[in-house]
């Protein structure tokens, strides 16, 4: 099977976008990373490449979306505790993410997530695992 993941990601200023980003507590590759593009360490394996809008059109021939009035895709990261999900949201809020609903709380999971700064939409989540409590 696969063994890393890079999510590819259009934005408008990049120097902004790490700064969001940067609030939140990811940090960058500098190997990746250039004034074109970042690349973002999610976790073990986990990156998010946010590429300016021209230099990411080169790798596809389809219009690009904006994310502030369309959904091209929706980003969900686990999260280790309820906890962390709530601190997450509230970091984005304060970084001038969008909330765009109310937390969810299913009793085997809670979520809740946001906008980034460019529209793109990230789901947390928390699976409450077989015997623990919520």
């Amino acid at each position: 099977m696969h063994k890393q993941i890079f999510v590819n990601l259009s934005v408008k200023d990049l120097p902004r976008s790490k700064e969001f980003w940067n609030s939140l507590g990811y940090s960058f590759e500098p190997k990746f990373t250039n004034d074109q593009g970042a690349c973002m360490i999610m976790g073990e394996n986990l990156f998010v490449m946010l590429l300016v809008e021209e230099f990411f059109a080169g790798f596809t021939n389809k219009p690009i979306s904006d994310a502030r009035e369309r959904t091209e895709v929706l980003n969900c990261l686990s999260c280790d505790s309820r906890e962390q999900v709530d601190s997450l949201v509230a970091k984005a809020k304060a970084a001038g993410a969008t909330i765009p609903k109310e937390p969810v709380d299913h009793g085997f999971m809670y979520g809740h997530g946001f906008h980034d700064i460019d529209g793109h939409g990230w789901e947390l989540v928390h699976m409450v695992a077989e015997g623990e409590s919520k």
